[in-house]
């Protein structure tokens, strides 16, 4: 149980570093979309809270 939940964890956290290279990058953008940015940081809010409660899991068991 404990390895599924640390590969889970390693997933979520490359897909938190991947919605933020997508919103710097999205920041060089001239004629960038303010709600792509937007649901990008909802994404990345939402990722990071799966992280957090992955690690709680991971401390539980």
């Amino acid at each position: 149980m404990r390895g599924v939940l640390l590969l889970l964890l390693a997933v979520d956290m490359l897909a938190v570093v991947g919605v933020m290279m997508a919103g710097v990058l999205g920041l060089t953008n001239p004629g960038r979309n303010p709600r792509t940015s937007n649901r990008l940081m909802r994404w990345r809010v939402g990722l990071q809270a799966v992280a957090v409660l992955l690690v709680v899991a991971l401390m539980v068991t």
